[in-house]
Formats: structure tokens, C-alpha cells, sequence
């Protein structure tokens, strides 16, 4: 079963990209494998309905995202079925959050919408122009971390530790999407191209 880990948020509005910033930690710091089984890691952006044929392709989708819950502190942490949402998240949130809804849902109604897992956070600020989380967010880090890592070794993932990379360090340069559909397998760090010597 092959599984997509599907970042999703805007990284130029504070919180709001969290979605992001989460699945280039995994990707930084985790090798992930499984002996018949393969993990891709994305940075989706925004793009939402723009990723329906890459999404179809997966018999298994984990989105991280920014999610609206009535009622809830900031940095709350969910990760819940997309088909027993807690009646507590509204799907009201951010543009991107309301379209992702969008997607998955035409994508069930099409019958291709694989089986879909989402772990949000309840953003803090959600701010234009604004690169980087906010305390609440980043204190929530551990915890999804924590969650998706058992999650997926119940499922026989091996999920090895290979690094310790904050959050912090990689959001300065998040706005160049690192997870493109080019570099996305699991565990593997994007390789660096060396300068061609043109002389």
C-alpha cells in the first residue's frame, strides 16, 4: 500500500503553514520504511484541487494542515479519519483548508480518494507576509510528531530517527518547495547538484 504524507498550507502566512514546514521536519530528520510498502513525501502548497491526480494515485493519504475547531485553544492537535471528523472541526478555516475539504470530498465522490488521515493544529496567527510559526504552533510540534510516528508503526512502518533538526531551522528557506514530485521519496534528503564548472 502506497502511502502519501501530503503537506498543505501557505508558508508566507505564519501558522498557516505549518502543514509544510511539519513534512520537511519528517522528511529532515526520519527515515521511513517499510519492506513492501512505500511512504512519498509532498509539499503540497496550496494547490489543492491541483493534486487530485497525484493524490489518486495512493491507496493511503495523511494530510498536515492547519485545522478550524470550534471551540479550541491554539496549537490544540487533532489527527483523526477524514470519514469521523471530530464534531468539533468546522472545515471554516483558511482559503486552501475550505478547498482541501473541496478536493477530498470530490475526489469520494469520483470513488478515487484514497483511505485519508488528517493531523492539524489549530493555528494562532494566520498573517500575510509573515515567515515562520508562533510559539503555540511550535510547542505542538512534538506532539504531532509523536502521533504520526505511531501511527505509522502500528501499520509496520520503521520509523528511525536519523537526525535532530529543529523546525526552526528549516522554515527560512520553506518558501522553495523542497518535496516536489521530483524529490519526495521517504527518508531521503534532496541531493545537492554540484556547480558545473563551465570553463
Amino acid at each position: 500500500m502506497n502511502t502519501l504524507l501530503l503537506g498543505i498550507g501557505n508558508v508566507l502566512y505564519a501558522d498557516e503553514g505549518i502543514g509544510v514546514h511539519f513534512v520537511n521536519y519528517i522528511h529532515e530528520n526520519y527515515q521511513i520504511t517499510h519492506p513492501e510498502h512505500e511512504l512519498v513525501m509532498l509539499d503540497g502548497g496550496t494547490l489543492a484541487q491541483g493534486l487530485t491526480p497525484i493524490i489518486a494515485q495512493y491507496q493511503a493519504l495523511i494530510v498536515v494542515d492547519t485545522v478550524n475547531a470550534a471551540g479550541c485553544e491554539p496549537g490544540e492537535v487533532y489527527f483523526f479519519d477524514f470519514d469521523n471528523a471530530p464534531p468539533e472541526i468546522d472545515w471554516q478555516g483558511s482559503a486552501h483548508e475550505v478547498e482541501m475539504l473541496q478536493t477530498l470530498t470530490m475526489m469520494e465522490m469520483m470513488g478515487d480518494r484514497p483511505h485519508t488521515m488528517v493531523l492539524g493544529v489549530t493555528p494562532t496567527v494566520i498573517e500575510p507576509m509573515t515567515l515562520g510559526l508562533t510559539e503555540r504552533i511550535s510547542a505542538a510540534v512534538p506532539v504531532m510528531e509523536k502521533a504520526l510516528i505511531n501511527y505509522l508503526t502500528k501499520l509496520g512502518w520503521q520509523c528511525t530517527k536519523v537526525a535532530n533538526t529543529d523546525i526552526a531551522e528549516l522554515i527560512p528557506q520553506s518558501y522553495i518547495p523542497r518535496l516536489s514530485m521530483g524529490d519526495r521519496d521517504s527518508g531521503h534528503k534532496p541531493q545537492v547538484k554540484e556547480p558545473q564548472d563551465t570553463e
